[in-house]
């Protein structure tokens, strides 16, 4: 749960409407309008019941596994402070939200819609995924308190993920693959809307990031916040001080919201959001919204999309199915017009080096996803000095990329 913001402060959004400036709302058919009112009120008393947030501790605690630790990642420090002039080379901290129960941080911002469901008497949970991590996370807290789990997946994305198929239908997840489209996240979060709108007695949908009408963007935030909450305990703890720099992936941008949010009123903090290039911006093959996009509406938010000249919603390209999405969350896109976080992109080519450069000096295979924001550091760190503390959130584990990446580097398995 987020703490109380100081007025004039960049934590006091979204207002009474949903917006962060002109991001953000609830543009949604009518048949919905009455479940996202229904929800933005269950919300609204869940927090203010002692009770669930006693519930979020307890089970993050003692299921989750929380707090994730902040590891000081030596290897990679002296790997790049050699390539830094003398005095030169961020201290880089990993905040490890791949050793979560089921392998990243989409299972904080389930466990809490989850037990929002329970307190509102929905037995049916429906669910979008891309990388399949949300989509495990869901099926895995569903299995947990005996809920029906539907998982709506892009067909593109149900082939080069198959290790988190098999893991949602091991779970007792119905897995539906999602042919219209580009068969990837998109396409999965428009089926989920579709099944919704005809469920709507029995059913919760179970966003997974920091998208969607209002209240979800707040909602997924306020659940992912406990990361840059322990991150702010944790290197109070080991260094004295707070970190100097944040960095993250972006593709609906929950994991970076989670870790940004509570630094954001930390004006000396530097705070960087990392998108997927693909195979660079300016082939037209790219999930950067921000970089190569503009403001339109789309999932019932208005944001940054990536749209063709007559306005329909272009496809987006990244080599990690869980940044293949031609959106951002509007807050993040609030963020960039107000200037307090620098966002970047890195390419699919750039990101496979930061994959093998993290597996071989660290022994942690990173998610292809987090990839994206470590292929930044790579560049960044180096240009800082030796005392500056930098924290990248890795926010998911390899093992799900493991097929992918083989292929891509012409090995069998």
């Amino acid at each position: 749960m987020t703490l109380n913001p100081a007025p004039n402060s960049f934590r006091t959004g979204p207002d009474e409407r949903g917006r962060f400036g002109i991001f953000g709302g609830r543009f949604v058919a009518e048949t919905l309008m009455p479940l996202i009112l229904d929800l933005e009120k269950a919300y609204a008393d869940a927090k203010a019941d002692p009770s669930f947030k006693a519930d979020m501790e307890s089970y993050g605690t003692h299921y989750i596994g929380r707090p994730s630790p902040l590891y000081y990642a030596e290897r990679l420090t002296e790997h790049l402070r050699a390539q830094a002039p003398a005095g030169q080379g961020a201290k880089i901290f990993f905040k490890r939200e791949e050793l979560n129960h089921t392998g990243s941080h989409k299972v904080n911002n389930v466990l809490g819609q989850i037990l929002l469901a329970r307190r509102m008497g929905k037995p049916r949970i429906i669910a979008e995924t891309g990388a399949g991590q949300h989509g495990v996370a869901t099926a895995t807290l569903c299995a947990r308190f005996g809920l029906k789990c539907v998982v709506y997946m892009g067909a593109v994305d149900v082939e080069r993920q198959a290790p988190n198929v098999f893991r949602m239908k091991m779970l007792g997840a119905e897995v539906i693959p999602v042919q219209s489209g580009t068969r990837t996240l998109k396409d999965a979060m428009n089926e989920a809307l579709r099944d919704w709108v005809t469920n709507v007695s029995d059913t919760f949908y179970c966003i997974g990031t920091v998208a969607g009408p209002h209240p979800y963007p707040a909602m997924v935030r306020d659940f992912q916040s406990v990361i840059g909450i322990e991150t702010k305990q944790q290197m109070l703890e080991m260094e004295g001080r707070l970190p100097d720099s944040l960095i993250a992936c972006i593709g609906g941008g929950s994991n970076a919201m989670g870790l940004f949010h509570p630094f954001l009123d930390d004006r000396d903090v530097e705070i960087y959001g990392v998108e997927a290039a693909g195979h660079g911006v300016q082939s037209g093959l790219h999930a950067a919204s921000l970089t190569g996009g503009r403001p339109g509406v789309l999932h019932g938010n208005r944001t940054y999309l990536l749209m063709n000249e007559d306005g329909q919603i272009a496809d987006a390209h990244s080599i990690s199915a869980g940044l293949d999405y031609p959106g951002i969350g509007p807050e993040h896109a609030w963020l960039h017009e107000m200037g307090r976080v620098t966002y970047l992109s890195a390419t699919d080519a750039e990101t496979l080096e930061a994959f093998k450069l993290c597996s071989m000096l660290e022994g942690i295979i990173p998610a292809l996803e987090p990839a994206h924001a470590l292929s930044k550091v790579m560049e960044l760190a180096p240009t800082k000095p030796a005392e500056h503390l930098m924290v990248l959130n890795l926010s998911g584990r390899g093992d799900k990329d493991i097929p992918q990446v083989a292929q891509i580097f012409g090995q069998t398995l």
